[in-house]
This record gives structure tokens, sequence and C-alpha cells, in this order.
């Protein structure tokens, strides 16, 4: 899978244009991250179905949430450029769909859990409108962004280890918002990258913006499973 000669299927070839290949890479991703919702979809039902995650403790969640997410993510970047690529991202995005199964569970056993399960839908893909709306418009480079977004994402990431371990309901609700603000952001960003020219291999693409994607739905659906319900 030659990012330059090659395509996702159905999508033509050719050289063409830097602007035109610039154009083709992000309508591959574009097309490879609508496909990868369908198996978070199934991995979300399986998950929640047979309640796979519901029986094990947050500290066991988290060590199979390390060792599958970032093995698979490595496998990921091994072989971006072939077929195999597309593969373990699409099985990546099976993982995160039973990950996030337990978190779904809890909102749906709420009285209005399903409103709750679309409105946090409706409002990523509304967020994800605005944010690829806004890196098509933005004309400067926002390359300088890339490394105070990944310190924020590291501090992000770190708080919500720690609160694996403390249960603090103030830091969890804190990460949550700092979550939708952080990855709105990383969606302007990895978007306009592709835009720019400064990242030319679709399955790399997409994995970023789907895991901006997914840390918002998942932030947001946090936030109205504990404001939201009607319970």
């Amino acid at each position: 899978m030659n990012d330059s000669l090659q395509t996702f299927p159905g999508l033509s070839t050719g050289s063409g244009s830097l602007a035109a290949q610039r154009n083709r890479v992000l309508r591959n991703t574009y097309w490879l991250l609508a496909l990868s919702m369908v198996p978070t979809v199934m991995g979300a039902w399986l998950g929640v179905s047979t309640g796979l995650m519901r029986g094990l403790s947050p500290v066991v969640s988290l060590v199979v949430f390390l060792a599958g997410s970032f093995g698979l993510m490595f496998a990921i970047e091994r072989t971006k450029n072939s077929a195999a690529g597309v593969g373990f991202l699409l099985l990546f995005t099976f993982f995160m769909g039973v990950m996030l199964s337990r978190l779904l569970g809890f909102v749906l056993a709420k009285g209005n859990g399903p409103t709750l399960v679309m409105t946090a839908f409706g409002g990523t893909a509304l967020v994800f409108l605005a944010m690829a709306t806004l890196a098509s418009v933005i004309k400067r480079d926002l390359s300088g962004m890339g490394k105070f977004l990944m310190v924020g994402a590291l501090v992000i990431f770190a708080a919500g280890i720690i609160n694996v371990f403390l249960q603090s309901g103030a830091l969890f609700l804190t990460v949550s918002v700092l979550c939708i603000g952080l990855f709105s952001a990383f969606m302007v960003y990895d978007i306009k990258r592709i835009i720019d020219g400064g990242e030319t291999n679709y399955v790399t693409a997409t994995l970023a913006i789907y895991l901006d994607i997914y840390n918002v739905f998942q932030s947001l659906l946090s936030l109205l499973g504990i404001f939201g319900s009607d319970d």
C-alpha cells in the first residue's frame, strides 16, 4: 500500500498534482474512518451483550486496555504500508469497541440510557464536523501545536491512570472535560496535517482521527451518564 500509488478500494489512482494527492489521502482517510466504525459498533455490541468487561476490576481492565491498544497500534505502525495495516486497524477499532462496552452498559442501564448514547453520538458528530470545517478554512500552519497537544495528552493519560487507583469523582470529571477540549483540538491538528501534506499515509491518518473521535465520544458519554440521567 504505497501511499502515493494506491488508494482505498473504489477510489481512483494516479500521481496527479500535489493538491490532488492530498485530497485523495483525505478522501481515503474519511472512507476508512467510516468503515472503522463498523467493527467498533460490533465490538461494543459484543461487550454489552456478553458483559465481557463487566466482571473485570478497574486495574485488570487497565492492563488489558494498555496491552491490547498499544500492541495493536504497534502492529498498525509496522504494517501501515501494506494491506495488513488496514486489517490491524479494523481489529484495533473492534477492540476499542469492546473496551467501550463497560461505559455503554453503565449508561444504557439508566432509564434514558439510549437517549444519552444517541446524544453523545450526535454531539461527537457535530464536534467532528465543526473541527473538520475549521481545519479546511484555517490558512495558518498548525504544525507547532503538535508538541503542546502531545504534552496535554500525556498529562491526561497519566491522570486517568492515577484515577484508576484513586477513584476520585472530581478528577474523573476534570479529565473528561479536558479530554473533550484537547481531542477536539487534535481533530483540527490531525485533519490539517493531511490537508497540508504533513501526513500522507491514510492508515496512520485514520488511526489518529479515530482516536480523537473515540476520546471525545467516551468523555461526552461519561459526562452525560453522570449529569444527564433521569434516575
